[in-house]
């Protein structure tokens, strides 16, 4: 995924109100950009840190700004981290598009936001006429403790449990059901669940993956002027 426009850069001063951050431009300006993510950000939203913002020309919006990268040193050194939640489901459909999933590749039709369950939406449904259909849930990930290690949630979520029940709902009926961590942190080695910050998640996984759940974590490539893709990492469960 490329960026339309070069990205700006920016100071951050604070983030609040989730979805707001106030950011000092290199003219020395400030200004409120919109922040497309509802979790905690741990580690992520240090005043002062350097981070990178794209600019919408459409006029209705009443903030122009979007905060999409920020540098951040996990202790491997400085490196650029995405913490915009809007880019995972892109992300993974043109994977999936391409083929580039090997584990999610070769059915017939992709379809997205399909409803299911009790009045859900899962992001992928994979169709093919020789096996069953496979649901894919997409999950953001941008939480790093520990140099290497990615985790997630960074906040209690009680949707996402809904939906790994929702996905063993799916597998019990006859289809396939995967849940799959995308982790925008290019160093990330492994992957694991962040058990102490919402324990009733970590449950509702063990459930899920007793039930037939497959889990997959992929880790992403990020540069100041795109966002991909790049390579499976270990699950430590």
């Amino acid at each position: 995924m490329q960026f339309p426009a070069p990205l700006i850069p920016a100071t951050l001063v604070k983030r609040y109100k989730r979805f707001l951050a106030d950011v000092v431009l290199p003219d020395g300006s400030t200004i409120t950009a919109h922040v497309a993510n509802p979790g905690a950000m741990t580690g992520l939203a240090e005043p002062g840190s350097q981070v990178w913002l794209s600019k919408s020309d459409n006029p209705k919006r009443k903030l122009s700004h979007s905060w999409e990268l920020i540098e951040v040193d996990f202790g491997g050194g400085r490196e650029l981290v995405g913490v915009n939640t809007a880019h995972p489901n892109p992300l993974v459909g043109a994977a999936l598009a391409a083929g580039a999933i090997p584990e999610l590749a070769g059915y017939d039709n992709i379809r997205r936001e399909v409803k299911y369950g009790k009045n859900s939406r899962v992001d992928f449904l994979l169709e093919s006429a020789t096996r069953p259909h496979c649901y894919v849930e997409i999950k953001n990930v941008h939480l790093m403790r520990k140099t290497g290690l990615a985790e997630f949630p960074d906040a209690k979520t009680e949707r996402g449990a809904k939906h790994l029940e929702e996905l063993g709902d799916m597998v019990e009926q006859g289809f396939r059901a995967v849940m799959l961590f995308l982790i925008q942190i290019g160093s990330a080695a492994s992957f694991k669940l962040a058990r102490d910050i919402d324990p009733k998640y970590g449950a509702a996984y063990d459930r899920a993956r007793s039930r037939g759940v497959e889990a997959m974590a992929w880790k992403c490539r990020i540069e100041q002027d795109s966002i991909e893709i790049d390579a499976p990492v270990p699950i430590n469960e």
